[in-house]
């Protein structure tokens, strides 16, 4: 018995080598997960349960035997590394599946590495180790920005900053300047993001708005569809991102899923590790106390979602093609685009695609977060460079960059682009400048005519806010998916002139306006089945009511009042009942604003 303490079965191998080859073992399989694209629907599960199970038995390995490793030699930065490792895992299995299960879990293991500071010890003596420490600090920052928990994304921020400082002091001789922009992002983009824009949840949640079984029907429908999948793509100079997560997208990310129904985090005994055959770690079947909190059983999963960083058009539509090839037969799939028409656009150093201000994301996310997604358009330069000639003579106003317009015939979507997947179900979401020029799809469909909705050509400035501290992100993303917030901000007001009852007799005024619109959708007569098919699908009708109210908004508001450049538009028509100018959208507005008191910077009808 004391034999089998320190060797492993009968071949007499020290605990030690034994803990060292699962530690290579598992470093060989996650150099290789890590580079895997999340766009594949099932295609590399059976993969990442195998990587999953070589660290649970390396993380339960080291438990067992952890005073026999820690006398053999183990620091606790090497403990800790497999920790970030497995977050990095999960955080990988959620932006495959976009199961909320697996974005806890990461959660909890880079929360535990942060509570019992794995990576102290030699600190401020090893400059490796303090690099881990940073990217450990700006990964788990990412994961709480996606779960919405604010105060510990603060906390984060200052022992990023105090790190850095601290690093300068030790280490010299060592350039931070990376870590000096990476820094100055999520500033910017928090000081975007405000507490205002997140005083509700973004995410759908059934305490605030219809449960999906609730849903008026479409009488007489020849088919519900569900949103299966979701592509998400946003470019615009300087914007306002975080690591590879732009804000539009990352609003968009968050409007597409399910709000937790429980607690993002309960303390337990210890970090999890879910098996291919669902038992943790801890032998517990299924996933931890956690995930079973916060999911619900009576929802539907959330649809899945890629989220493409400036790739190059032709890495757009092969993941396109992935994602439409793997789209079950009821499903409808999501194509968010925010972008510019490259006017104004200059190719910077720090914009290329190649530099990505330079090169640390690439350092920071890869194996972590998007990186996989995000594709170096030299490899196809020598396939599409012969069509760049043609791209380049089209009119620039036809088109949306989604990258620097270096290469333009690299960087433009044009509306031919998509039609080759209106085989498929497809709802678009352009918001762009050059947005009616996807109006020309309509018609040319290859078999399933397509739901759009175009932003305005020109978006409103928000009246009350200094251009140095103008939000960022689109005003048009912003009201579909935090429509009473941005009705505030185009008034002029700031968070804190909202008092918190006013804003929650908004909030269930709105509601109420917009179940009314969408009971108003279902009994039309004649309702164009592109509209009719999507109304049952919860994510999809939220979208489309939040567009109606933006059109009636934009219509009504005096600055922009008859002025079509500053109106959105969607393809197919909406019923005329549902039309800005018309009873039920002039009462919704006239409601709001006369609680606010600002009915005199509308237009309401007699």
């Amino acid at each position: 018995m004391l034999q089998n303490e320190f060797q492993i079965g009968g071949d007499g191998i020290p605990v030690s080598e034994v803990y060292w080859s699962l530690v290579a073992k598992a470093d060989k399989k996650f150099s290789k997960i890590r580079d895997l694209p999340y766009y594949q629907r099932t295609r590399y599960d059976t993969y990442f349960y195998k990587v999953f199970k070589v660290y649970t038995q390396l993380w339960k390995f080291q438990q067992e035997n952890r005073q026999k490793l820690v006398e053999s030699g183990l620091k606790r930065w090497e403990i800790g590394e497999i920790a970030s490792r497995i977050g990095q895992l999960y955080f990988g299995q959620y932006m495959r599946t976009s199961e909320a299960n697996f974005l806890s879990e990461s959660y909890i293991f880079y929360e535990a590495i942060l509570t019992r500071e794995y990576f102290k010890d030699g600190l401020h003596q090893d400059v490796n180790l303090a690099s881990k420490q940073l990217r450990f600090l700006a990964r788990f920052l990412t994961v709480c920005l996606v779960l919405n928990r604010r105060e510990m994304v603060y906390q984060l921020v200052n022992q990023l900053k105090m790190l850095l400082d601290e690093c300068k002091r030790t280490f010299q001789e060592t350039d931070f300047k990376e870590w000096k922009l990476v820094i100055q992002e999520i500033v910017k983009f928090l000081k975007a993001d405000t507490s205002f824009m997140n005083i509700r949840p973004l995410r759908y949640s059934v305490v605030l708005e219809l449960h999906p079984d609730n849903l008026p029907q479409v009488p007489d429908a020849k088919r519900k569809l569900r949103l299966r999948d979701a592509l998400l793509c946003s470019y615009h100079p300087n914007e306002v991102k975080f690591s590879e997560l732009t804000l539009d997208t990352f609003r968009m990310l968050q409007t597409l899923e399910w709000e937790p129904s429980g607690s993002f985090y309960q303390s337990s005994v210890g970090p999890a590790i879910v098996t291919g055959s669902g038992v943790t770690q801890n032998g517990v079947s299924g996933h931890s106390r956690v995930n079973q909190d916060i999911t619900d059983p009576t929802l539907p999963p959330n649809p899945r979602k890629a989220i493409l960083f400036r790739p190059c058009v032709t890495h757009f539509l092969a993941v396109l093609g992935t994602v439409s090839e793997e789209l079950p037969s009821d499903g409808i799939l999501l194509i968010y685009l925010s972008g510019g028409n490259g006017e104004h656009a200059m190719p910077t150093p720090s914009s290329s695609r190649s530099g990505n201000s330079v090169g640390y994301i690439e350092n920071l996310s890869r194996g972590f977060q998007f990186s996989s997604i995000n594709s170096d358009s030299s490899n196809i330069h020598s396939i599409t460079s012969g069509f760049d000639s043609v791209n380049q003579s089209r009119n620039i106003s036809d088109c949306l960059h989604i990258g620097p317009p270096v290469q333009r015939g690299l960087n433009c979507i044009y509306p031919s682009d998509l039609l080759p997947f209106t085989r498929r179900p497809l709802f678009l979401v352009i918001d762009s400048g050059n947005s009616k020029a996807f109006k020309a799809m309509s018609g040319a469909e290859k078999g399933e005519p397509v739901a759009i909705l175009l932003s305005p050509a020109t978006s409103l400035p928000l009246p009350a806010v200094e251009s140095s501290r103008q939000p960022g992100g689109s005003l048009f993303t912003s009201f579909l998916t935090a429509p009473l917030q941005s009705f505030i901000l185009l008034l002029g007001f700031t968070g804190t002139d909202i008092e918190k009852d006013l804003y929650s007799k908004a909030e269930k005024l709105l509601q109420l306006s917009l179940n009314k619109l969408g009971s108003l959708l279902v009994e039309t007569e004649n309702l164009d089945p592109v509209w009719s098919q999507i109304l049952t699908d919860p994510f999809l009708r939220r979208i489309l009511l939040r567009f109606v109210f933006c059109r009636a908004v934009l219509s009504l508001y005096s600055p922009s009042f008859d002025k079509i450049e500053f109106q959105p538009e969607c393809v197919p028509l909406l019923p005329e009942a549902t039309s800005a100018l018309g009873p039920t959208c002039q009462k919704a507005v006239l409601e709001l604003a006369d609680l606010f008191g600002v009915t005199n910077r509308f237009k309401f009808s007699q």
